[in-house]
């Protein structure tokens, strides 16, 4: 556990965060995010966050060393896509139990089980997480992947983040340090060029960096490892060659991105595939960054061209939408990067911002959101479901875009709600993801059950029913009454 609690403190003294580097330094070994209390899964947890960027990586094994339940809660927790692989969707575990606890092993259990994956699968890697329970007994996964690797001739990888070390993003991080110490720079591909790049941070959710790899097919630009959307072990491991390097999320991986700059010169740059002038703005920064290091300048012309062509094709296919939305208002419940890139997305076609939560948010991304809004006040940290409740039932907002836990609020408050997050089942990156997203926008908020749901039931209406005929009966009365509702129009009901 001690080299665990270095390698926290390393990630928690990250020099390129500028909200870092303005604390002190007690501060700073505070980290950024409080330890979640014990029992609590709230958010995720270290282990949830360094699955959530490793699983991606399709063509290899991953084991869990812990108890059914671990693998249970965590397995598939992304709608990751991937264009060849399926072996990440195999669900691999120690499942230890209480014999296995008192008797210790663990350790015996998990070599087992990686020698069971190597002989049924053959992946090119396995990576072995750790967990609270298997980090309690003390369990050193750390032996155990060396000396299997050595036994099988394969990569066996330690991931060691144990939920209990802390939050989901401070797992996002310790998973981007198992990458650094054991894969990445241990392959020496043999067709490294000038125009290699890497994508950090993209997940490739519902497959949408196939909208955006493309555009750099288009214009020559190899993307040698995309970190960790449908990624290739073998990618990841020779990613060191790569020439420049995109991180789309920040907040996840910003020490990979860091640290592969300090040890193999890979420049990089934050950037979003959201909306049509953030991807061109992406598009031109990786285009002048493989400049700088020793590419043609011809692709710049080349980049402005694809650019222009995309725009026209992309603002063409808007026009449909645009008057049909202009205006309209939106509350974005969501953070990180999609907390500005979203945003800058919609105001281009004229639809209005009227909040933006910033949980997860980076200063940088906060600044970007203070420069496209004006105003704070649109800005939240973490609105509470009453009062996200509130201002949707008081009609503040036309639609809410956010995650899955938040959209029974909306539902309550019988606004439109479309999902934005991971479990989405459409593609917004993109100059096609960002038609897509405006589209499925105009689906949600012209949808006619909203009119429907809002209108008054049938019962809570007074009806307009005339006094009964003398000399009826009350079961004659309530048979006549009947008749009459059911042949009843709109004029004949009162005031709801």
């Amino acid at each position: 556990m001690s080299s665990l609690s270095a390698k926290i403190q390393d990630v928690f003294n990250e020099p390129a965060c500028d909200k870092n580097r303005g604390k002190d330094a007690k501060a700073r070994k505070e980290g950024c995010s409080k330890p979640l209390t014990p029992g609590a899964a709230a958010g995720g947890c270290a282990f949830d966050g360094a699955k959530i960027v490793l699983q991606p990586i399709t063509d290899v094994a991953h084991l869990i060393h812990a108890p059914l339940a671990c693998e249970g809660n965590s397995w598939d927790n992304r709608g990751a896509a991937s264009s060849g692989a399926t072996l990440w969707r195999t669900s691999f575990t120690t499942d230890l139990t209480e014999l296995d606890v008192v008797m210790g092993q663990g350790e015996r259990k998990l070599f087992k089980a990686i020698r069971e994956i190597n002989e049924a699968y053959a992946p090119p890697a396995i990576f072995v997480y750790s967990t609270c329970v298997t980090a309690l007994i003390g369990d050193d996964i750390e032996a155990v992947c060396k000396r299997a690797g050595e036994k099988f001739g394969l990569a066996v990888v330690p991931v060691n983040a144990p939920g209990l070390v802390g939050s989901k993003n401070l797992g996002n991080k310790l998973a981007g340090e198992a990458l650094l110490d054991h894969v990445i720079g241990t392959v020496e591909p043999d067709d490294a060029g000038p125009h290699d790049i890497n994508i950090l941070g993209e997940f490739n959710l519902s497959g949408e960096f196939w909208l955006v790899k493309p555009l750099l097919d288009r214009l020559g630009v190899r993307v040698r490892a995309c970190i960790p959307g449908d990624a290739r072990y073998l990618d990841v491991a020779s990613a060191h060659r790569s020439r420049a390097a995109m991180i789309v999320c920040s907040t996840a991986l910003i020490n990979l991105a860091r640290k592969m700059e300090e040890r193999w010169d890979i420049p990089f740059f934050e950037g979003s595939f959201y909306g049509i002038t953030d991807t061109s703005q992406a598009l031109r920064n990786i285009a002048e960054l493989l400049v700088k290091k020793g590419a043609d300048p011809d692709i710049l012309d080349r980049t402005e061209t694809l650019i222009a062509e995309e725009e026209a094709i992309a603002w063409k296919k808007l026009e449909a939408y645009r008057r049909r939305l202009q205006g309209m208002r939106v509350l974005l419940n969501t953070g990180g990067v999609k907390s500005w890139s979203v945003v800058h997305a919609l105001m281009e076609i004229g639809i209005e911002i009227v909040g933006t939560s910033v949980k997860k948010s980076t200063v940088e991304d906060k600044e970007r959101v203070k420069q496209l809004l004006k105003d704070d006040n649109h800005m939240f940290e973490q609105m509470a479901p009453r009062e996200l409740y509130a201002m949707l039932s008081e009609h503040k907002a036309d639609i809410m875009l956010s995650g899955g836990r938040t959209q029974f609020i909306a539902l309550k408050a019988k606004t439109p709600w479309l999902d934005i997050n991971q479990e989405r089942q459409h593609p917004y990156a993109g100059y096609d993801g960002m038609v897509e997203l405006v589209r499925q926008i105009d689906l949600a908020i012209h949808n006619p059950i909203w009119r429907q749901v809002r209108e008054p039931a049938p019962w809570d209406c007074q009806p307009a029913v005339k006094d009964e005929p003398p000399g009826t009966t009350s079961e004659t009365a309530t048979v006549h009454a009947l008749k009459k509702f059911a042949g009843m129009t709109a004029d004949d009901f009162g005031e709801c």
